[in-house]
Protein backbone atom coordinates (compact mmCIF):
# COMPACT_ATOMS: atom_id res chain seq x y z
CA UNK A 1 0.00 0.00 0.00
CA UNK A 2 1.25 3.46 -0.84
CA UNK A 3 1.14 5.39 2.46
CA UNK A 4 1.71 8.69 0.66
CA UNK A 5 -1.66 8.52 -1.06
CA UNK A 6 -4.82 9.49 0.82
CA UNK A 7 -7.24 6.75 -0.18
CA UNK A 8 -9.95 7.08 2.47
CA UNK A 9 -11.95 4.32 4.14
CA UNK A 10 -12.76 1.36 1.97
CA UNK A 11 -9.81 1.86 -0.37
CA UNK A 12 -7.15 0.12 1.75
CA UNK A 13 -6.04 -3.17 0.21
CA UNK A 14 -5.68 -4.70 3.70
CA UNK A 15 -9.11 -3.50 4.83
CA UNK A 16 -11.28 -3.25 1.70
CA UNK A 17 -14.57 -2.51 3.46
CA UNK A 18 -13.11 -0.06 6.01
CA UNK A 19 -14.40 -1.91 9.09
CA UNK A 20 -10.96 -1.86 10.73
CA UNK A 21 -10.98 1.94 10.76
CA UNK A 22 -14.47 2.08 12.21
CA UNK A 23 -13.66 -0.46 14.92
CA UNK A 24 -10.44 1.37 15.83
CA UNK A 25 -12.16 4.74 16.06
CA UNK A 26 -15.12 3.43 18.07
CA UNK A 27 -12.83 1.43 20.36
CA UNK A 28 -10.68 4.48 21.02
CA UNK A 29 -13.75 6.60 21.70
CA UNK A 30 -15.16 4.04 24.15
CA UNK A 31 -11.82 3.86 25.97
CA UNK A 32 -11.65 7.65 26.20
CA UNK A 33 -15.22 7.86 27.46
CA UNK A 34 -14.59 5.23 30.12
CA UNK A 35 -11.50 7.12 31.25
CA UNK A 36 -13.46 10.38 31.42
CA UNK A 37 -16.33 8.88 33.40
CA UNK A 38 -14.06 7.04 35.83
CA UNK A 39 -11.80 10.04 36.27
CA UNK A 40 -14.77 12.36 36.71
CA UNK A 41 -16.25 10.15 39.41
CA UNK A 42 -12.93 10.02 41.25
CA UNK A 43 -12.48 13.79 41.08
CA UNK A 44 -16.03 14.50 42.26
CA UNK A 45 -15.70 11.99 45.09
CA UNK A 46 -12.42 13.48 46.33
CA UNK A 47 -13.02 17.21 45.70
CA UNK A 48 -16.00 17.90 47.91
CA UNK A 49 -16.19 18.88 51.55
CA UNK A 50 -18.23 15.72 52.13
CA UNK A 51 -16.23 12.76 50.85
CA UNK A 52 -17.72 9.88 48.90
CA UNK A 53 -20.47 9.33 46.37
CA UNK A 54 -23.47 10.02 48.58
CA UNK A 55 -25.88 12.75 47.54
CA UNK A 56 -24.19 15.45 49.63
CA UNK A 57 -20.74 14.18 48.57
CA UNK A 58 -21.60 14.42 44.88
CA UNK A 59 -23.17 17.87 45.21
CA UNK A 60 -20.25 19.28 47.21
CA UNK A 61 -17.75 17.70 44.79
CA UNK A 62 -19.49 19.18 41.76
CA UNK A 63 -19.67 22.59 43.44
CA UNK A 64 -15.97 22.41 44.31
CA UNK A 65 -15.07 21.65 40.68
CA UNK A 66 -17.32 24.11 38.86
CA UNK A 67 -18.35 26.75 41.39
CA UNK A 68 -21.90 25.38 41.40
CA UNK A 69 -23.30 21.88 40.94
CA UNK A 70 -24.38 22.78 37.40
CA UNK A 71 -20.93 24.20 36.64
CA UNK A 72 -19.35 20.99 37.96
CA UNK A 73 -21.56 18.88 35.70
CA UNK A 74 -20.48 21.03 32.74
CA UNK A 75 -16.79 20.67 33.61
CA UNK A 76 -17.06 16.88 33.96
CA UNK A 77 -19.13 16.57 30.75
CA UNK A 78 -16.70 18.64 28.69
CA UNK A 79 -13.75 16.69 30.09
CA UNK A 80 -15.40 13.39 29.19
CA UNK A 81 -16.15 14.54 25.64
CA UNK A 82 -12.56 15.75 25.18
CA UNK A 83 -11.16 12.42 26.39
CA UNK A 84 -13.54 10.52 24.09
CA UNK A 85 -12.40 12.60 21.12
CA UNK A 86 -8.74 12.06 22.01
CA UNK A 87 -9.35 8.31 22.29
CA UNK A 88 -11.16 8.19 18.95
CA UNK A 89 -8.37 10.13 17.27
CA UNK A 90 -5.82 7.78 18.86
CA UNK A 91 -7.73 4.80 17.46
CA UNK A 92 -7.75 6.41 14.03
CA UNK A 93 -4.00 7.13 14.13
CA UNK A 94 -3.32 3.59 15.33
CA UNK A 95 -5.33 2.21 12.40
CA UNK A 96 -3.55 4.46 9.88
CA UNK A 97 -0.11 3.44 11.20
CA UNK A 98 -0.71 -0.32 11.09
Amino acid sequence: MNKNKSTGAGMDENDPDGTGAVVSIIGGGVAGTATGVGGGMAVVSAAGTTAGLSGPGIMSGLAAIGGTAIGGVAVIAVGTVVLAAIGAYGGYRLYKNL
